[in-house]
Order: structure tokens, then sequence, then C-alpha cells
């Protein structure tokens, strides 16, 4: 059973998207603003998800540009990062948003404007599409900036939960990248 939740996530995570997003005015009618914007980007990170992993996509062709054509990223790996890495940092953000500080919303918010940059970097020096590209710029860019925009208008977006935000988004893109680059290393070693 957990090898078919590990190859078939994106799938139900896409579909589960979409009822959220359907539900999203019910849920969030009596939300503060900064709790809205950060649910929002939990159904909008799925949409992202589902470009990116649909038919593995995105562990191929990760593997063949950063792992060089070594298997760095395995389905479980994918897994773990997207479930833990990203549904789990939402749903922590909204209840961190909701019952401590506004401010940990932007934890959200910075996980898909740093996704956004690293696509966009990515396509840069690959010269290409790469899985998730579109829904990366179409989506986290413009919510992203009017996010960042209204937390800070709200008085919910001060110095150090930008700081917070990008340091956690930036902590997580990065453990990604140095997880594969030490698998890389070690499977170039054998």
């Amino acid at each position: 059973m957990f090898d078919r939740l590990v190859h078939n996530w994106v799938y139900g995570g896409f579909l589960a998207g979409l009822a959220l997003l359907a539900l999203y005015p019910l849920l969030a009618e009596h939300w503060s603003e900064p709790l809205r914007l950060t649910f929002l980007f939990l159904p909008i990170y799925i949409v992202h998800q589902y470009e990116e992993h649909d038919a593995d996509r995105f562990r191929l062709f990760f593997n063949r540009t950063i792992g060089g054509g070594r298997e760095v990223l395995k389905p479980a790996a994918v897994f773990i990062i997207n479930i833990f890495g990203v549904w789990c940092v939402i749903v922590a953000a909204c209840y961190l948003s909701a019952n401590v500080n506004p401010g940990f919303g932007l934890i959200a918010v910075y996980l898909a404007v740093v996704n956004a940059v690293v696509h966009a970097v990515h396509a840069i020096a690959f010269r290409g599409y790469n899985p998730g590209l579109a829904t990366a710029l179409v989506l986290f860019s413009p919510l992203g900036a009017y996010s960042v925009m209204r937390f800070d208008a709200l008085g919910a977006g001060g110095l150090a939960w930008q700081a917070t935000g990008v340091g956690v988004a930036i902590s997580i893109h990065a453990a990604i990248i140095a997880y594969a680059l030490r698998r890389r290393a070690a499977l170039a070693a054998t």
C-alpha cells in the first residue's frame, strides 16, 4: 500500500487540491487575510505539483540534470519531500499563523516564491523548460508577490517574519540539493 502512495500521491493530491480550491470560499470566509493567503498556498502548490510530478517527470528530469544521469532521487524521496517538506510545512504555517502570529504564514508564501526562483534559474541554466516551470511562474510568482505586499500592508510582514519565511524556504530547498549531491557522490563512488 505504501508503494502505491509513493508512486501515485500526486494524482490524489491534485484532486484534493481542486476540491480545496472549490471549498476555499466557504472554509476561509471568516479567517483573517493572512490566514486565507497562507492556506491558499496549499491547493495552489498541489496544482503546481501535478504539473511537476505527473508521469514522474520531475524526478526523471532532476536525476538527468542534477544527478548527472544517476538516480539521486528515488520515488520515496520525492514523496517525503513533497508531503513533509511542502504539505506539512504549509499546514504547520497555517496553524502557526492562526494561533501564534500571522507572520508565520510567510513560510508558505516564500516556500512557493523560492520554488519559482529555483525553477526559473534552472530554466535559464539549462536553457529550457523544466517540469513545474509554468505553474511556478504563472501561479507562484504573482500570488507570492501579492501575498508579500498584503502581509506587509497588514503589519504581518515585518523583517523578522520575512527572514523567517525566506530562511525556512531556502533551507528546505537547500536540503533537497544537498541530499541529491550527497547521493550523486555516493553513487559515483560505487
